[in-house]
């Protein structure tokens, strides 16, 4: 269960994120918002494995 918790503690931290980009940059394009959600997914990927 505290697995579970933790893994939608991080999806939203990670959504968080994202739209802080969005609403703080809205003159960036798609691209520039998918690349920054990818970056931002890869972090947190890294972030798990180290954890781990």
């Amino acid at each position: 269960m505290h697995s579970v918790r933790r893994k939608y503690i991080e999806w939203f931290c990670w959504l968080f994120l994202v739209i802080l980009w969005n609403y703080g940059y809205p003159e960036a394009s798609p691209f520039f918002d998918v690349l920054v959600a990818v970056i931002l997914s890869i972090i947190f990927i890294f972030i798990k494995k180290y954890r781990n």
